[in-house]
């Protein structure tokens, strides 16, 4: 109970924010840093519980944003029915996907999620109804009250979902499913001969992932009022939600959202004050640091520092 109020006060909150006289810059990037909680949320869920890298984060996000576009192209949708939809849709590609290389393991899975992504990357290059390689131009629909912008709308909209992902990933760590998905991380042998249904769980966690990853890229197409296939499928993408569950820390739910607002938070002042392109940078250099350093991320170091202290 404790855990639901405080998630209505965070999202009561983020309303609250949305309808201060804040500078609109702050709700453009903090959109941008709650985006990256949901995807490293929600690859955390499969990566981190399961143990199965997975670098196709830009094809499910791209697929949920490009769904989001068919729709509100074709019938107009509302930002809601774009969302939902970009969910299904990046979630059945997470079941298909996942049918077709779950059975693989290590760097082998790894890779296939990358062939996924510039397959798909390929087929919107040549689908000129999304406006193919040269992109299409949006024109955003009129903002609800009580909104005064479209950004300021978007960040809590993207605040609910952020919400919603790291709900979604506290029950699966606390539930059989974790429980299950931690064995399969250990000794999926093991976990067989235990009578841990593998192959379930692990689509299960896949089409989870994916859904909630499409999600998040269902938004992005009105908070850039465009899109185009190579920054959507951009690996960027697949990298950042690596890098953030392994600073926060993969055993637990909280170590994604630990990451990402450390990381995501720092390659947007670094764009503002120094360049966009140091992003790439900075996660390398972060990552690299940790997983040298502290292979179990931040709150690795919180737990050995209690440990240190007692």
């Amino acid at each position: 109970m404790k855990y639901w109020v405080s998630v209505a006060v965070l999202f009561l909150l983020s309303v609250a924010l949305a309808l201060a006289p804040t500078n609109d810059y702050f709700f453009y990037a903090a959109f941008v840093v709650l985006q990256f909680v949901v995807l490293s949320t929600a690859w955390n869920i499969l990566g981190g519980y399961a143990g199965y890298v997975n670098f196709g984060t830009g094809a499910f996000f791209a697929i949920g944003a490009y769904s989001a576009v068919v729709l509100f192209k074709w019938l107009g949708a509302p930002l809601a029915v774009q969302m939902v939809a970009g969910a299904a849709v990046s979630g059945l590609l997470g079941f298909s996907v996942g049918l077709l290389t779950l059975r693989l393991r290590g760097i082998f899975f790894a890779i296939a999620t990358v062939a996924v992504t510039f397959v798909l990357e390929t087929v919107m290059i040549n689908w000129r109804y999304v406006g193919g390689a040269t992109g299409l131009q949006l024109v955003r629909p009129a903002v609800i009250e009580p909104f005064d912008t479209y950004t300021r709308m978007l960040f809590v909209v993207m605040a609910l979902l952020a919400l919603i992902a790291i709900s979604v990933a506290r029950y699966v760590q606390d539930s059989w499913i974790g429980r299950g998905l931690r064995a399969i991380r250990d000794s999926e042998e093991a976990a067989e001969c235990s009578g841990v249904p593998t192959l379930k769980l692990k689509l299960f966690a896949c089409t989870i992932s994916g859904a909630l990853m499409g999600a998040a890229g269902a938004a992005m197409p009105m908070y850039l009022a465009f899109i185009e296939p190579a920054s959507t499928f951009s690996l960027n993408y697949s990298v950042s939600a690596l890098a953030m569950p392994m600073i926060g820390g993969t055993a637990h739910w909280i170590g994604p959202v630990i990451g990402a607002l450390i990381l995501a938070t720092i390659q947007q002042v670094v764009t503002v004050t120094i360049s966009n392109e140091i992003n790439v940078l900075v996660v390398g250099v972060l990552l690299v640091a940790f997983v040298v350093g502290a292979p179990d991320g931040v709150l690795g170091l919180f737990k050995r520092w209690l440990r240190s202290s007692k």
